[in-house]
């Protein structure tokens, strides 16, 4: 199983992990993104990814 997390201390909240994959982030009052689900579904394993990519400051990290 797939594990997702967000170093808050990186994000600059571009909120492109939300855009990709809106069922695993979500972002707060500040704008800064969290994760909604640690543990990432197989059915969203690819979209965890192209958020891990997609964001500029590298603050996601996945556990495979």
């Amino acid at each position: 199983m797939t594990r997702v997390a967000i170093d808050g201390s990186k994000c600059q909240g571009h909120a492109r992990c939300v855009t990709r994959a809106p069922e695993l982030f979500d972002v707060d009052d500040e704008g800064i993104s969290f994760v909604l689900a640690e543990e990432v579904p197989p059915e969203h394993a690819d979209a965890a990814r192209q958020a891990a990519e997609a964001c500029p400051e590298r603050a996601i990290s996945l556990q495979e």
